[in-house]
């Protein structure tokens, strides 16, 4: 609280306006947090879910391509890589939570099998490089929940200090500060009011005298 600011309504009204726009502002980032937090939390429990399924698809992946390795072996495993035309593009845009740009992940292939010859070949190989597309996709839609969990967490503790800050320092010092420059200009009111009642009578006195 400012003590050392005038007792005037002037100053009155504008720590007042202070402190409709600091409740304000607090009630805005207080929807504000709620809303990150809920996002936040959905973001996580899909997180959860999705290590799940990136940890479950590169083991099939791995599996099905030892599996390749031990019906073919390791070197014509290792020429038939060669042969795989799959290109691969991630493609990023954004999304907004309340004003925190968050990223849009979206991974995308050209070309499709058969990519071997069945003469010599098994399937397992067919099935690893299935597999291992959709480790990889899985793994973009990972990184895109990563990174919207760091940016929302990093929102999400800047919003609740400015809250805190409101809730603890700002709003209990204007409200202090209205009260105490309300006591101070009703008390130098009431000062005013009885020296005019004061001077009142001694005109009304002096008045009776020269009568």
């Amino acid at each position: 609280m400012d003590r050392n600011i005038a007792p005037t309504r002037s100053n009155l009204m504008k720590i007042k306006d202070e402190l409709s726009f600091s409740r304000t502002g607090y009630d805005l980032l207080d929807q504000k947090r709620s809303i990150l937090v809920s996002e936040l939390l959905t973001l996580v429990d899909q997180a959860v879910d999705y290590q799940n399924r990136v940890e479950k698809a590169l083991r099939d992946a791995s599996e099905a391509l030892e599996d390749a390795i031990m019906h073919m072996g390791r070197l014509k495993v290792a020429n038939l890589a060669g042969a795989v035309g799959i290109e691969s593009s991630i493609s990023l845009g954004t999304r907004k939570v309340m004003g925190v740009q968050l990223p849009k992940v979206s991974t995308e292939f050209a070309g499709s099998g058969p990519f071997f010859s069945p003469e010599g070949t098994s399937m397992l190989a067919d099935v690893a490089v299935s597999r291992y597309r959709e480790a990889l996709s899985l793994m973009g839609q990972m990184a895109e929940l990563k990174v919207s969990i760091m940016r929302l967490s990093r929102e999400v503790r800047k919003t609740i200090r400015k809250v805190n800050s409101l809730e603890k320092l700002v709003i209990p010092d204007r409200e202090a500060t209205v009260k105490y420059l309300t006591g101070r200009i009703e008390e130098s009111e009431r000062e005013s009011m009885i020296q005019m009642k004061a001077v009142k009578s001694r005109m009304e006195r002096e008045e009776g005298g020269r009568r």
